[in-house]
């Protein structure tokens, strides 16, 4: 089976100022993950699973794809990217179209629903999906998406498939909260790819790396570009701290799916940026 390698980002969360909404330099971590990432070789494609736009802008939107788009003109790759719970649909699409882009920045998906789409990467399928809820933290991928989803995988692509979506099918019990704002009809998914070429499920949305399996297919969140969760905080809190994550993907070859975790050199890199308690919602960053 041919061998395919993905740069897997999630969660930029950059606005048109370059700053997140907690005040950190979103784009600043973004250009410290690219250019720590720059000596990685034989890449195929960048992926970002979602929060594109921490305010949902199509300038935040626009800030990411320049600073992915030029990483991946100078490989000579296709960029892909998904919605995510802070991202808007329509400035989404003004930005990306299908968000499957190749090298040029041209367009090279196949739109589904919603914000869904598809496209091919040397017989490696490319499948996103929509799971943002407007107005909610937590995910959910529609009957129309699966039912789009469904149909594509009745048919196996030359080199498998990978599906791409903000929100995780699974969670683990070392963080409560994640039950809360996963995606809340994984099981309805697990139905869709069990028994497909489907290689792996790619998320986002928790800044905080975790593996498992969804039908017997592994399924990997890449920690956050922004911020990443810190879990050896109690199980009640939620801390945020700088430095920027990302995923190396190897399909193909003994040992697939590989994972390799990247962490961008940040001199800053464990500071605190926030401390939430999930019981009240409260930040409690001062109170420690």
């Amino acid at each position: 089976m041919a061998t395919h390698r993905i740069l897997h980002l999630s969660d930029p969360h950059v606005t048109g100022s370059g700053f997140d909404e907690d005040g950190v330099d979103a784009a600043g971590a973004l250009d410290r993950i690219l250019h720590d990432a720059r000596f990685v070789p034989d890449l195929d494609l960048v992926l970002v699973t979602g929060d594109i736009a921490d305010d949902g802008s199509a300038e935040g939107c626009a800030a990411v794809l320049r600073r992915v788009g030029a990483f991946a003109r100078e490989r000579g790759i296709p960029h892909v990217y998904t919605t995510g719970n802070h991202d808007a649909r329509e400035p989404f699409a003004k930005v990306f179209g299908s968000a499957h882009l190749g090298p040029d920045g041209a367009d090279l998906g196949s739109p589904g629903p919603q914000r869904a789409a598809v496209s091919a990467v040397s017989g490696l399928r490319i499948i996103t999906l929509d799971s943002l809820v407007p107005g909610s933290v937590h995910g959910f991928v529609d009957e129309e998406q699966l039912a789009w989803l469904g149909g594509l995988l009745e048919r196996p692509a030359p080199a498998g498939s990978v599906v791409a979506l903000h929100h995780p099918p699974i969670v683990t019990g070392a963080s409560p909260s994640m039950a809360r704002v996963n995606l809340q009809n994984g099981e309805r998914l697990a139905e869709v790819l069990a028994g497909s070429d489907v290689r792996a499920v790619l998320c986002g949305h928790y800044h905080s790396q975790l593996s498992g399996f969804l039908s017997g297919i592994p399924v990997w969140v890449t920690p956050g570009v922004v911020t990443r969760i810190d879990l050896t905080a109690p199980p009640h809190l939620v801390r945020g701290v700088l430095g920027a994550g990302a995923t190396v993907v190897d399909l193909g070859g003994p040992f697939s799916p590989v994972f390799h975790t990247l962490h961008a050199r940040d001199p800053r890199a464990g500071e605190q940026v926030y401390l939430v308690d999930t019981g009240s919602g409260r930040d409690v960053s001062a109170e420690e």
